[in-house]
């Protein structure tokens, strides 16, 4: 099935009572997604999905329990048959399975977040197993260095790469890296990043900037990032590193259409 990015929530019906729960169970005031629970035609029901980021869909891919009856243990064509049997209105949305000899391809095709693979016959289970695989679509391209912080805890070399990218003569802030390094290579970019640092911020396009434990630099490292997808404000969503580029100009990089 497709993976959506988003909110996983869990929604509790019982008689008229509607209550929402994040995975973290912190409660959620989503009214159109309780109204449309409320009316679904039983009297009990649990239900999985995945509550899209703007709160406009709620993504539901399971069901937990029905009537006065734990269907957990039930194989997943039985809970599918379930879902299937339930009228989901707006903002509801039945997560369909993925009819495709090829999803993976299909998926990054159509620039889905990824796929969903359960394993036929298995039951629900509360949390990650060999019964399920969560695999994501990632995209790639190269930004160049404004600026570092500085390393927290255990970390050595630095905290967070930000960088950005040019837009005619504007250099725009597209977010900070913090995984994909090893301790190897937080060393050496911090003894490159130390050389060219510079008093002022480089960016001349940037909200959300850091005003603590800030090293501005010369924009002159590009490095390629993997990431999932820009945000509504221009960001990028976890984002990692994925290698430092000595065979690309600086001021060639530029933002890649989705």
């Amino acid at each position: 099935m497709r993976k959506f990015d988003g909110i996983r929530l869990l929604a509790y019906k019982r008689g008229s009572e509607v209550q929402l729960y994040s995975r973290n169970r912190l409660p959620q005031r989503l009214p159109a997604v309780a109204r449309a629970v409320a009316e679904l035609p039983v009297d009990e029901v649990i239900l999985d999905g995945e509550l899209s980021w703007d709160g406009r869909a709620y993504h539901v891919f399971d069901i937990l329990w029905l009537d006065g009856q734990a269907v957990t243990a039930r194989p997943l064509e039985d809970r599918r048959a379930l879902l299937k049997g339930l009228p989901l209105a707006s903002p509801l949305q039945r997560v369909a399975l993925i009819d495709d000899p090829s999803p993976w391809e299909r998926a990054r095709r159509e620039g889905w977040e990824g796929v969903i693979a359960k394993r036929r016959g298995s039951p629900y289970e509360h949390r990650r197993s060999k019964h399920w695989l969560k695999m994501k679509c990632e995209a790639s391209q190269e930004f160049v260095v404004g600026d570092f912080t500085d390393p927290q805890g255990a970390r050595v070399g630095l905290g967070a790469l930000l960088v950005g990218y040019y837009e005619g003569d504007d250099f725009v802030f597209a977010g900070r890296i913090g995984t994909g390094f090893d301790n190897r290579l937080l060393l050496d970019l911090r003894q490159r990043l130390d050389a060219i640092e510079v008093p002022a911020p480089p960016f001349t396009q940037a909200t959300g900037l850091p005003r603590l434990r800030a090293h501005w630099v010369r924009p002159a490292i590009v490095v390629n990032v993997g990431f999932i997808e820009w945000t509504n404000h221009g960001k990028l969503r976890h984002p990692r590193l994925l290698a430092v580029r000595t065979d690309k100009a600086p001021h060639d990089v530029t933002r890649k259409q989705p």
